[in-house]
């Protein structure tokens, strides 16, 4: 059985199922092991991570009385959290800007925006080139880069933002700063800003890594366990990275941005171990942009979550690390089962989310291509579950782990080879 419990509560032979927190708030490899080495339990507890789940059918279970939550308990709440985001009031719209890019179909804005990907992950390797050899970073080359994602988002804000995600894990650290930054602009537009602070928003995007340029690569990509030296050195980038940006023409919030996209809202984060309000709005919305991104994305020592399963993951946090308004908005920018996400039917037929329905967070459109009862693939079908005639709905996240499909990206996508 699963139960969330304080670190606090952890004790040798326990084993350990999962850290409530993405993996770059910890220096362990692994995130599923029996706890049997007392310098182990020591480095969980001087972590930031304030919560885990163990599982007691592989370990120790918890003392009587003690705190805890069951997987059922959790997933209930969050699932009745989910379902009311509809009735949340809408964010007022942001000011038309001066032209308006023209709405575009799903297919025909997945061309546009492998182009832009293309064109702004060479833009972004070069900034960290220039940055690594000390050289002032072209600000003019990410405006430019940053209005051409904006209006992508524009015309349809699915396309450009699933299709980031598909990076490989040797691209991760470009393609990451391009994903951040087309969700940084979907959040903006949900939360109402106008068109000169969206686009402040998604420079901060692009840009909030960019101190990872300071960070020797063979820490930066190593395949393996960090050890505390290398975690250490990592979590340097938000300062180095505001270092690198002084002296450029960039706005301060995007400066700040940088520094202080790793705090969080209950004061355990860094640099600074800033709370609440004292932590800016365009902060901590790349907070949640950054971390969604990661979580949902290949890396050299861990598959990429489901994203319907990273929100899920993401929401328990909210207590301690994220803005819970901020997420919210971010959860109706992306929708509950964002592009991608896999998902059973009250059919039993599996498919894959290929785009959002307009004002309706749990009734997105599905390629439907596997059927659960013959337990054989089925030819490929659109199902638009928001159609008023539609008599099936998504009743599970399904893990992209168990069933192993090769094909899933190019299932929602119709391009052959979608990752970067």
């Amino acid at each position: 059985m699963l139960k969330r419990i304080e670190v606090k509560h952890l004790t040798l032979g326990m084993y350990l199922h999962e850290f409530c927190g993405s993996w770059m708030e910890h220096p362990f490899w692994r995130s599923r092991f029996l706890l049997q080495d007392p310098q182990d339990l020591a480095r969980i507890r001087a972590t930031e991570i304030h919560e885990v789940w163990i599982d007691t059918s592989k370990g120790l279970d918890i003392a009587p009385g003690t705190a805890c939550v069951s997987r059922a308990e959790a997933d209930a709440q969050l699932e009745s959290d989910f379902q009311h985001l509809e009735d949340l009031p809408t964010q007022p719209a942001p000011p038309a800007p001066a032209v308006t890019p023209q709405p575009a179909g799903m297919d025909q804005e997945l061309r546009r925006a492998a182009a832009i990907c293309s064109q702004a992950k060479q833009a972004v390797v070069t900034m960290f080139g220039q940055a690594r050899l000390g050289r002032a970073i072209d600000t003019a080359v990410a405006q430019e880069m940053v209005d051409e994602i904006t209006d992508s988002v524009t015309r349809n804000p699915d396309a450009l933002i699933s299709l980031a995600r598909l990076k490989t894990a040797d691209e991760y650290t470009y393609m990451h700063s391009v994903a951040v930054s087309a969700l940084m602009v979907a959040l903006a537009r949900q939360i109402g800003m106008d068109d000169g602070a969206t686009r402040m928003a998604g420079l901060a995007g692009l840009l909030h890594d960019i101190g990872k340029a300071a960070v020797p690569l063979e820490v930066l990509n190593k395949p393996g366990k960090l050890t505390d030296d290398e975690f250490t050195v990592v979590r340097s980038h938000p300062v180095a990275g505001y270092a690198l940006l002084q002296g450029t023409d960039l706005p301060e919030p995007v400066l700040d941005a940088c520094l202080h996209h790793h705090e969080k809202m209950d004061g355990t984060g860094y640099p600074h171990r800033l709370t609440g309000e004292q932590i800016s709005t365009l902060a901590r919305m790349t907070a949640i942009c950054d971390v969604y991104d990661a979580v949902t994305s290949d890396r050299p020592y861990k598959r990429g979550w489901d994203p319907s399963e990273s929100l899920r993951r993401m929401a328990e946090w909210t207590r301690d690390h994220f803005d819970s308004r901020l997420f919210q908005a971010f959860v109706k920018s992306i929708g509950i089962y964002p592009v991608g996400s896999l998902v059973r039917l009250a059919s039993g037929r599996l498919g894959v989310v290929t785009e959002q329905s307009p004002g309706k967070l749990i009734a997105p459109r599905v390629r439907v291509f596997y059927s659960t009862r013959s337990d054989l693939r089925i030819p490929p079908e659109v199902v638009d579950l928001s159609e008023p005639d539609c008599r099936d709905k998504i009743i599970a996240r399904e893990d992209p782990a168990r069933w192993q499909f090769p094909d899933l990206a190019q299932l929602w996508s119709d391009l052959p080879d979608p990752r970067w």
